[in-house]
């Protein structure tokens, strides 16, 4: 796991969605780790027509955080072909710290697994039976370091006998007298000759003489090895293909997609001591113990534009926090060590993203500055909202001038379309909605920032049905709906709960669910800030 994730708030805005993929192209021109921009929401039609505009694409949607089994240092064992032999098993589990080896079938995917306690009693089991089956020819090759005498006329791909070594005579005459048989004999030619006359299945020459007329044989399989007659008569059981001892059928695997949590849950109900890992093309990339959730290694992510727990990405709990840069108040998110933290009270986190290129001497690349501009248009509402400042300005324009845009244009082209009337209205109010918990209280407050609030009042009745259902199904004191019009510089509220607490806060008397607030672009400046007045 090499990522450090940069993502916005839930359900983000222009700001949001700019300010994760600005600061990762900071970051990774400054050489350090691969940061990579995500979001953790849709994209709302305001900022994909800036991202359209700049021809650029959105950052991808990351559902949760939650530690997956891809980000632990899980062992990268290797996955052996259920055709190996089970000598080439054991030599790659000795080779290393492994005990336990996947098995794949042709195309990769899982067939069974192998342990070295399964190698250690099959080996055991085979010094009470004399017999082995369908033993490929080619894996006895390879296992006994041999060739094959007669591989011009034998046809044969495996073969099976009773296995004898031709010392005592006991065993030689029992040999001799048996095709069904395979037989193991040092430089003694008079044996192999009444061998193959018997038609005996196997023949292996140790560190024996070949006569040319064997090659001739057309019967018996005649393999010539270097290797001792004892140590033949061990590996012939280890040319066996490891698919004949591996468990296999329902082996329980986990996705590198899958959850840690889970994963624990699952093992505590099992008893094996080591699992198979696949990809999303359930090939096999390794294989996990309980020794690697012991200390899972969480994921890193950097928080732009919000500081607030119920905002950010779900499985929060679960990550690595290594940075915040924000321009909202501060709020309750908590972290297990010191971390840098840039907050300042500008009108949008792209400022602060600007002034830090400014910093480290690097000028974002034109699309990028283009998009920062856009991002402070949209964020400070083309400069009108009580939460601009001068140095919002200050950075848009140098933006604009590494972009060559026009900052009129681009936030004419911004907020002149209207709101899309392909959307529901769950669509539209779910947009730009974020929770808040104020001494107590629980509220949920949307904005919709448009040229024409008439136009988006039409649907009225339909926002606060989606509003009464979202106060009911969250047991909110209050859920609010800022209809921001850019040209009458006021907004429209929308809102379900107490009209007292609509009068106390802003001073004006409620009707039919609905006021207008002259002057009131922001929300986190003006509608959040008057609520905790009340309530603090």
């Amino acid at each position: 796991m090499n990522d450090i994730y940069v993502t916005g708030h839930r359900n983000p805005d222009t700001d949001s969605i700019v300010a994760s993929m600005a600061y990762a192209q900071l970051r990774n021109a400054l050489g350090d780790r691969e940061y990579k921009a995500v979001r953790i929401g849709a994209i709302n039609d305001e900022t994909q027509r800036l991202l359209d505009h700049f021809q650029m694409e959105a950052p991808p949607l990351v559902k949760n955080m939650r530690t997956q089994i891809r980000d632990l240092n899980y062992d990268p064992t290797p996955a052996l072909n259920s055709s190996v032999t089970i000598h080439l098993a054991w030599k790659t589990m000795s080779s290393g710290t492994i005990n336990v080896v996947p098995i794949v079938d042709e195309n990769g995917h899982l067939y069974g697994m192998l342990s070295a306690g399964d190698i250690a009693t099959f080996d055991m089991r085979t010094l009470n039976q004399n017999r082995v089956d369908d033993v490929p020819v080619f894996n006895l090759l390879s296992v006994l370091e041999g060739s094959l005498v007669n591989e011009y006329r034998v046809e044969r791909d495996s073969v099976s006998g009773e296995v004898y070594i031709a010392l005592p005579l006991y065993y030689q005459d029992q040999a001799l007298t048996n095709s069904d048989s395979i037989l193991i004999c040092g430089d003694q030619p008079e044996i192999v000759e009444q061998a193959i006359q018997s038609h005996v299945n196997c023949v292996i020459l140790c560190r024996a003489e070949v006569k040319p007329e064997w090659a001739c044989c057309e019967d018996t399989v005649i393999i010539s090895t270097p290797l001792t007659a004892r140590r033949v008569s061990r590996l012939i059981y280890q040319a066996l293909p490891v698919a004949r001892i591996g468990k296999h059928g329902e082996i329980l695997a986990f996705h590198l997609s899958d959850y840690l949590d889970d994963a624990q849950e699952i093992m505590l109900k099992s008893r094996f001591r080591s699992y198979p890992v696949l990809d999303e093309n359930e090939q096999v990339v390794g294989t996990i113990s309980r020794f690697h959730l012991l200390k899972p290694q969480r994921k890193q992510v950097v928080l732009v534009d919000h500081n607030e727990a119920a905002q950010s990405v779900p499985g929060l709990e679960q990550v690595e926090i290594l940075e915040i840069i924000d321009h909202h108040r501060l709020a309750d998110i908590q972290t297990g060590q010191p971390i840098r933290v840039r907050n300042e009270p500008v009108g949008s986190t792209n400022t602060i993203i600007t002034a830090m290129y400014q910093e480290n001497g690097i000028v974002p690349p034109p699309k990028i500055a283009g998009l920062m501009a856009g991002a402070i248009l949209s964020d400070t509402v083309m400069f009108k909202s009580p939460t601009c400042t001068k140095r919002d300005i200050a950075m848009a324009e140098r933006l604009a001038r590494f972009a060559k845009i026009s900052l009129e244009e681009l936030g004419k082209e911004l907020f002149s379309s209207g709101v899309s009337d392909g959307k529901s209205a769950e669509e539209l109010f779910k947009t730009d909605y974020k929770q808040f918990h104020i001494s107590g209280q629980n509220i949920g407050v949307s904005q919709i920032t448009c040229a024409d609030a008439e136009h988006v009042l039409q649907r009225r009745e339909e926002f606060l049905s989606v509003m009464e259902a979202e106060k009911a199904r969250r047991g909110y004191h209050l859920v609010i709906l800022m209809i921001t019009d850019v040209l009458k510089e006021g907004s429209y509220l929308l809102y379900v709960g107490s009209d007292e607490t609509i009068r106390q806060a802003f001073g004006v008397d409620p009707h039919d669910h609905q006021v207008f607030l002259p002057g009131v672009m922001s929300r986190k400046k003006q509608i959040i800030p008057m609520l905790t007045a009340l309530w603090g």
